[in-house]
């Protein structure tokens, strides 16, 4: 029952958030999100540079996940290497999230750091074990000439 709960306030969230562009700005669901999930787990995820997700990138930990959360458009332009693409704007995105394995670490990114930090809280309250969110998003990530996939 708690897990149907969860899910469906992280509908809402991301129904709030949706229409909201993804340029970094903090909105009031966000930052809820983010606080609810700070009080939760925060020994459990953080937030790094894009220098150093790389170094986390280049010498990973066992099973290490580089996770994107942009859309198929996006991950098309360009994408970290490795990366898997789960679309943050997905209806089911909650349940996909729900179905990854909360014992590997992860790295999240989306463009700018608004939907990663929100996927990072999800990840949180579902008891995720360790979740690196890449501040600036791949935004961040190209302007510090770190290399990106572009098919």
């Amino acid at each position: 029952m708690r897990f149907r709960a969860l899910i469906a306030a992280t509908a809402t969230v991301i129904a709030v958030t949706a229409c909201g562009s993804d340029d970094g700005s903090s909105n009031d669901a966000a930052t809820s999100a983010a606080s609810a999930g700070d009080a939760v787990g925060a020994e459990s995820s953080r937030l790094v540079s894009p220098v150093d997700a790389a170094a986390l990138i280049d010498d990973p930990p066992d099973d290490l996940v580089v996770l994107d959360v942009r859309t198929p458009e996006e991950f098309a332009e360009g994408h970290l290497a490795d990366a898997e693409m789960l679309d943050f704007y997905r209806a089911d995105f909650a349940e996909q999230v729900a179905e990854l394995d909360r014992d590997v670490p992860y790295v999240v990114y989306c463009r700018s750091g608004n939907r990663s930090g929100q996927t990072i809280a999800l990840m949180e309250e579902l008891g995720f074990a360790d979740v690196t969110d890449v501040d600036g998003g791949i935004v961040a990530w190209s302007n510090a000439e770190l290399p990106v996939v572009v098919p």
